[in-house]
Order: structure tokens, then sequence, then C-alpha cells
């Protein structure tokens, strides 16, 4: 069977991850335990994710000449990531992030993006034929906002599914939302987007559809420990989580992403593409650092199947 093939537009960063009893405050300084140096960047993660769960993965990305630049491409080539776009540059540094985790492992993080932020939509154009032969293309906002919309725009061009994960959230242009098929927030980056402070009041599910009403498609906000919401033109349901012993919940995100991804790929519709990612999401939230919880596919496989005959046995 062919390999679905999935283009990455997206960002390196190495994470330096620390625990913590809480997250700190103005000027505190607190003892940390379980440090961790490795692998990161939403389009990496995303990159990594898609190639575990059987995809043809082809990252775009810029790294610097530096020490740190060795770690992205000795993961890629030990996770089977296509690095055939992936480029060096020498005015900047690769990105890096600094991740502290509370005891209940929620996180909190600054990012240094480095070369990441020298893409621009000329980079994304050197892409275009490996674009052209894609099923989906996806993108983030770790890297600059004409870039992540050229990216669509191509994907868009050429036929595939375009997917933008809007984080971290920035306002944007609404002629990017024209090009997007699927936007997947959470629910602090859906109120960002629209301008509002990350904890507006109001619901998700009306700012879900003041985006749709913006150009996007389909929007899908991802809630945490309440699942996902899914609002189409024909669709307005809530994809409950899969419940899970929480250890570090950074990279749900991306598993997320990744297994919808997937999902769409291989020619699931909506709903079933949203299940496979949060049940990605959930696996990834049960080990500590991104990269060591981001699903093989025989777990995702298996999460799933127990989830349709529990959590999801009662949705159509």
């Amino acid at each position: 069977m062919t390999k679905p093939k999935i283009t990455i537009v997206g960002s390196f960063a190495v994470g330096l991850t620390m625990r913590a009893p809480k997250l700190p405050i103005f000027g505190e300084t607190m003892l940390g335990t379980d440090f961790d140096m490795g692998p990161g960047g939403k389009g990496s993660n995303q990159a990594v994710a898609t190639a575990r769960l059987g995809a043809s993965s082809s990252l775009l990305a810029i790294l610097g000449t530096d020490k740190l630049a060795s770690i992205a491409t000795d993961l890629y080539a030990i996770e089977g990531v296509d690095t055939g776009l992936v480029s060096t540059r020498t005015e900047r540094a690769t990105g890096v992030g600094f991740i502290i985790l509370n005891d209940k492992g929620e996180n909190f993080i600054i990012l240094d993006m480095g070369a990441n932020e020298l893409m621009d939509a000329a980079t994304v154009d050197t892409a275009e034929a490996r674009i052209a032969e894609s099923d989906v293309v996806m993108t983030v906002l770790e890297v600059p906002t004409a870039a992540a919309t050229r990216a669509m725009e191509l994907g868009r061009k050429h036929g595939a599914r375009t997917i933008l994960n809007p984080a971290p959230a920035r306002q944007l242009p609404d002629t990017i939302f024209a090009w997007v098929d699927y936007l997947t927030p959470n629910e602090s980056e859906l109120r960002i987007l629209l301008g509002l402070p990350a904890d507006d009041p109001r619901s998700s599910r009306e700012l879900a559809r003041e985006l749709r009403r913006r150009g996007v498609r389909n929007v899908v906000v991802t809630l945490g420990r309440s699942g996902a919401l899914i609002l189409t033109d024909e669709i307005d349901v809530m994809v409950p989580a899969v419940p899970v012993e929480v250890t570090d919940t950074t990279g749900a995100g991306d598993a997320f992403n990744s297994g919808f991804a997937m999902a769409l790929a291989e020619g699931r519709g909506i709903v079933d593409a949203v299940r496979f990612g949060v049940a990605c999401g959930a696996i990834a939230c049960t080990r500590l650092g991104v990269i060591p919880g981001l699903p093989q596919r025989d777990q995702a496989d298996a999460l799933y199947a127990e989830a349709m005959k529990t959590v999801w046995k009662e949705q159509p």
C-alpha cells in the first residue's frame, strides 16, 4: 500500500525542559527536577509524528549552523523524515524553547525561533514540487505568516488538504483563511486569532463560527480534557476526550494534528479523523517529553479501537 504523502512547512527548535512544583511568578527562583534537552518545534514534531503513524513525511524547515542543528538531523535520520527540504542558514541560530512543567503536567513555554524566522514565501516556493505530490499540507505559526500563507495557497493550488495549526497564535489577515481547509486552534488560540484576550468568556462554538465567517472551511477546536469541537457546513459536534493519566501535555497538540492529518490523508471523514487525532493526543499526554510521547501507529490504532467501544460508542 502506498504511503500517504504529508508535507509540513514548519519549525525546529531544541526544547530545554524542567519540572517544577508550580509555574513560577516574576522574580521567583525555585528548584526543579527532570531536566531534559531534546528536539522540538511544532513543525518538526508533526513531521516525526506523521512518519511514525505511517506517512511519507517531508519537512520544510530552516536550521542554524550551530551544534544544536545536529539534534534535528540525527532525529530525522532515525525517524525516517524526508529532509530534502531542510536547509541551514548562518544568519540566525537554531531555534530553542524553554519549557517548565508543573505537577499537573501543565506547561509554560518561552521560544526563540531563531533561523525559523528566516522562512518566507520564496522558501516555500522551493517545496512546490513536493507539495504538488502531497495528500495533506500542514503548517504552524512558528514560521512567519507569509510562509504559512504560501504553504496553504500552494496546497490548495495542487489539490492537497490544507491544515493550519495556529500555534503560537497571533492575529492573522483574513486572506490566509481562504486557503485553509482545516483550522485547528485550541481554546486560547481561537480567541487570540480573533484579537480577543486568551480567557475571553464567550463560547468556543460562537467564536469558531466567527472564524468560519472569515473564510475557514472547517474549524476543529481542541479542548484538552474535554476533547474537540468540530464545526463545518454540515457538522456541529463534540468528540469527547479519551481519559488517560496525564504526565505531560506539551506534545498533545502536535500529536493531535498529526493523527488528524494522517487520517485525512488516508481518506477518512472529518469526525473519524478527529477521533484518531484525539487518541493520538491522549497517548502523547502519558509520557514525559514530546518526542517520547508521540505515538507509534499500533499504539494509536489500539487506543482508537478501545475508545470506539467505550468513549465514542454512542456517537454516530
